[in-house]
């Protein structure tokens, strides 16, 4: 295994490279904007937690249930396409939004067939996205030589997680300042500059598979196969999988900005930005010092560390307690981040690279989406607090058993 260059910054001197990273960075912001918007809009309008979790629910299931095709298509076919296709598809469900958001519109509509009509446009975007990325993360190794691997997945980290403060940071003032249906034009327009700046990345090669051609079914359970029988790969996307399906707290902040610390839009915006500020600080000290020389030792440390502040900021009830808490489960979380992309694009060869990337996103989506609506669900059920409390507890346990399971990954060395 070649270590990593000195020189930080080669990944990002690589045109295509600087593209994709690019558009990361306003991909994650624009959709944020509009998902911490909506999610605000959404409360203010119903006053109930479940109905921010259905936000999830909704983009999960359709993620989920084509999520391996568009591994399977991101193998066989033009990446660049799909993702451009995608964003098309994305763009179109936030001009949907935007309409069913106007006076003339809402004044026709009972609130019940408004939710209806938000919640199946969020399937369309999650339909989108269950094609956008496996083709996404399965075209970034096709974009750096092998030695860069670390090191673009550190700068790619970056660059999402600075679209993750950007993003939240800059909503609350977009809704306070704009209102919510003008707040959407903004996210159309960024969505179109996506759409060019992934038209600027040059079409790769399909890899050839010199393997017997196999039927549809065959194939996507390839991707399943490959992740059970290489524990590192099944273990790590496990503990993603379990941390933040137990302990995310992300899809409910609303509910701890407008009633338990009392701040409002603008002091959500602060609520969401402050893990990926926590997640920017740990990536900048790690293009310098990478976590993969202890890969999983680290990894266990950094779940650990989620958990511990995940349970902090469930009792906390002062405004900036609640945003250290929420900056270290992003600080904690990047560490964790890092080792998962290094394994994701080290260990699958590359004729499998996009369905193990769709598994992964299988339960990436699991995790996030379906763990958002598992939080307003349990908040909804116990309370917002009970939920987040037992959420941080859980993570811990099942931290513990996949450690007892795993010690014998201590020896491998990523870089």
């Amino acid at each position: 295994m070649q270590t990593q260059p000195n020189d930080t910054l080669a990944s990002l001197r690589i045109p295509d490279f600087r593209y994709f990273v690019t558009n990361s960075f306003l991909i994650t912001a624009t959709l944020l904007i509009q998902e911490v918007t909506l999610g605000y809009e959404l409360y203010k309008m119903t006053h109930e937690p479940l109905a921010l979790g259905l936000v999830g629910l909704a983009e999960a299931i359709p993620f989920i249930i084509l999520s391996l095709f568009g591994g399977h298509l991101a193998d066989r076919r033009d990446k660049k396409r799909i993702l451009q296709w995608s964003l098309g598809v994305i763009t179109l469900g936030s001009v949907i939004m935007y309409f069913v958001f106007q006076p003339s519109v809402v004044s026709h509509l009972s609130q019940t067939a408004q939710l209806a009509t938000i919640y199946g446009v969020l399937m369309l975007i999650g339909t989108a996205k269950g094609f956008y990325s496996p083709a996404s993360s399965s075209l970034k190794p096709f974009l750096v030589p092998r030695e860069l691997y670390t090191n673009s997945a550190t700068w790619s980290s970056s660059f999402w997680q600075a679209g993750a403060i950007a993003g939240p940071g800059v909503a609350g003032f977009l809704y306070s300042g704009l209102g919510f249906d003008n707040t959407l034009l903004v996210v159309i327009g960024l969505l179109v500059v996506c759409f060019v700046l992934i038209s600027l990345v040059n079409r790769k090669p399909v890899p050839v598979n010199d393997a017997p051609k196999l039927g549809l079914r065959k194939s996507l359970g390839e991707g399943f196969d490959f992740v059970f029988k290489t524990p590192i790969v099944l273990y790590a996307i496990s503990l993603d999988l379990f941390s933040v399906l137990f302990g995310g707290v992300v899809a409910i902040l609303p509910v701890f900005a407008e009633d338990i610390l009392r701040v409002g839009a603008e002091g959500l915006g602060f609520l969401r930005a402050a893990p990926s500020i926590g997640a920017v600080l740990t990536l900048a000290y790690m293009t310098r010092n990478p976590p993969t020389y202890n890969a999983w030792r680290n990894m266990l440390l950094a779940v650990a560390g989620f958990g511990v502040a995940t349970i902090i900021f469930a009792v906390s009830t002062n405004f900036y307690l609640s945003l250290f808490m929420l900056a270290l489960t992003g600080a904690f979380d990047s560490v964790s981040v890092i080792i998962r992309q290094t394994i994701m694009q080290i260990f699958p060869p590359d004729h499998l690279r996009g369905r193990v990337a769709a598994v992964n996103g299988i339960f990436v989506s699991t995790s996030n989406e379906i763990g958002a609506f598992e939080s307003g669900l349990m908040a909804s059920l116990v309370g917002t607090v009970p939920s987040v409390l037992g959420g941080g507890v859980l993570t811990l346990v099942v931290l513990s058993y996949i450690y007892v399971k795993s010690k014998h990954l201590f020896s491998v060395k990523l870089s």
